[in-house]
């Protein structure tokens, strides 16, 4: 008989997973790949912001699952949408229409300024679908040779090979060689480098407005302003990938809402759909009709389940007034991370809603990391200095205070 993946306490009567941890371990260890350098928890359960682990200790989530969870974790009416859902139609393929899948459309579009979606699994997926649009639309309006994509270094795309070579980090790269030809990279914010790179042969301008993986560096108004006007210049198509600043993390639905500039193409993955793998690729003119039956497409894209899942997702933003929790919040955090206990610590602060980055002074940034974890709270570090802070959309300033007494603590 298989075992039981949960029990009942007998005293509260709530169902919680029943976790052999030691197991758990020996079968990670022994048959999952090691592509994942794990941290010594295994999480078991979430509600809003916290998680708690196979031992029952409780964590303030500063991570989000890397900005998923912006609504928190298990939020009602995104699971309720689920169960809903998963008793009703899973997947159907996209051979037939479905609609969750047509009213998420419909929604994302009423409440951005494209016009049209295509749905995938991943944010890596949504970057492929946009450099396929962009390659197909650079031969149908230029030459053969139109099919040049600029990106910024630093930058972070996705893991495939086409997204790993739009990401501009030889160590994502090099093992992978020869990676994609046609991709060629700018510093970040340099205008001069950006107006020197783009021609007549660019297909494609494609920037994160907040570069997240990178150590969360904003981009400049100029740089995006430049950027939009180089593309219209040589008929490229300007692509934000909005993968982690999407959905509201930026206190706005998506962080091109701050610059006044508009791209022809938005990525979106992470948030979207609470935890439920789902991806989309927003298209508006020429951009949104390039792609024709049979150019691309995906089995799983789109399915029912996430559609309810992603829907529910922003009906929470929208009637819990997240995006100005997250405007609050983020402020507000920023505030006490100035304050006197960690100041002469602290490098820089760079942030935008609850994408925060906190540049350290001295190389500590994995040993705060490693004891923030242990007095239960979850953040994550870029490389030795930084710490990246992604909370999720429903922290209160209870939940800040907290987290800034753990690292004035460690830091």
């Amino acid at each position: 008989m298989t075992q039981s993946l949960y029990t009942m306490d007998a005293e509260t009567g709530r169902i919680a997973p029943a976790v052999d941890e030691a197991q758990a371990r020996a079968w990670d260890h022994d048959h999952v790949m090691t592509t994942y350098a794990r941290l010594p928890v295994t999480l078991v359960r979430g509600e809003g912001a916290k998680v708690w682990d196979a031992n029952g200790k409780e964590y303030l989530d500063f991570l989000a699952g890397i900005a998923v969870n912006g609504v928190g974790h298990c939020h009602p009416r995104v699971v309720r949408a689920i169960q809903e859902q998963a008793a009703t139609l899973i997947h159907a393929s996209n051979l037939y229409l479905t609609e969750p899948q047509a009213r998420l459309a419909a929604k994302l579009v009423s409440i951005s300024d494209f016009e049209r979606v295509f749905f995938c699994n991943s944010g890596a997926e949504a970057n492929e679908a946009a450099i396929k649009i962009a390659r197909k639309h650079g031969k149908k309006n230029g030459s053969a040779t139109k099919f040049g994509i600029v990106t910024a270094n630093r930058s972070f795309h996705g893991r495939t090979l086409a997204t790993v070579t739009a990401t501009a980090q030889p160590k994502y790269q090099t093992p992978f060689a020869p990676v994609v030809p046609g991709f060629s990279y700018v510093p970040f914010n340099d205008i001069e480098a950006l107006r020197a790179a783009v021609s007549d042969d660019t297909c494609a301008v494609m920037l994160e407005p907040v570069q997240g993986e990178g150590g969360i560096y904003p981009a400049h108004k100029e740089f995006l302003r430049e950027a939009r006007e180089l593309c219209d210049k040589f008929g490229a198509l300007l692509i934000f990938d909005e993968i982690q600043t999407g959905v509201g993390r930026s206190g706005k639905w998506w962080a091109y809402e701050h610059y006044g500039v508009i791209p022809d193409i938005m990525t979106l993955a992470k948030a979207l759909g609470g935890g439920v793998p789902i991806g989309a690729c927003l298209a508006r003119g020429e951009a949104a009709t390039t792609l024709v039956p049979g150019d691309h497409g995906s089995t799983f894209a789109g399915n029912p389940l996430a559609a309810r899942a992603a829907l529910a997702v922003l009906e929470a933003i929208e009637e819990e007034h997240l995006l100005a929790n997250a405007h609050a919040m983020g402020a507000y955090f920023v505030h006490r991370l100035n304050e006197a206990p960690l100041r002469g610590k602290i490098k820089e602060i760079r942030a935008l809603g609850l994408l925060i980055g906190v540049e350290l002074v001295a190389p500590d940034a994995r040993r705060v990391l490693m004891e923030a974890l242990d007095q239960g709270l979850i953040i994550n570090a870029v490389g030795d200095h930084i710490l990246r802070l992604l909370p999720p959309l429903v922290i209160t300033k209870e939940d800040v205070d907290r987290a800034v007494e753990i690292l004035s603590a460690i830091i």
